[in-house]
């Protein structure tokens, strides 16, 4: 017993592969820019979104505490990361990050690293993987006294 085609099935497919050329000829510059569209608006949404995270701020503000950490992590990127220790015990710890471009801050993190210090910072909605762990971004150091040894 042997498959039997049906002969309108014959023409049908004859009729579809004539038209075959024409739909391949069509539907690549087609898809072209589609997929430019699309890859075009992707990139748009995401450059906009980076501008907004970077130039709008969510919040800016002044801390003090002990600089007890200060270092350059990270395995494919790195950035600079700290923490302000802002109690005695050390229950309360401020962590934060500092842009690469800020040299002069790390210049200054570096030199104050255990001593009572006032930082300027500016907090963002987000953040990204080669910016650092934290949405808290360090402006400005400068060194304090600090209230809990030196009363009198």
């Amino acid at each position: 017993m042997g498959i039997r085609i049906k002969p309108n099935r014959i023409r049908n497919t004859v009729l579809i592969a004539k038209d075959l050329p024409k739909f391949t000829e069509i539907f690549p510059e087609r898809m072209k820019k589609i997929l430019l569209l699309i890859l075009g608006g992707l990139l748009a949404i995401y450059l906009l979104y980076f501008a907004f995270v970077y130039f709008v701020p969510y919040s800016t503000g002044t801390r003090a505490g002990e600089l007890i950490k200060f270092s350059r992590k990270g395995v494919i990127v790195k950035t600079y990361e700290g923490e302000i220790s802002q109690g005695i015990s050390g229950a309360q710890i401020f962590s934060f990050s500092v842009l690469d471009q800020d040299e002069e801050v790390i210049e200054k993190m570096k030199e104050y690293q255990g001593q009572y210090v006032k930082v300027n910072y500016v907090e963002r909605f987000s953040t990204f993987f080669f910016w650092g762990d934290s949405k808290y971004f360090v402006t400005d150091l400068v060194s304090e006294k600090s209230p809990h040894y030196n009363r009198k």
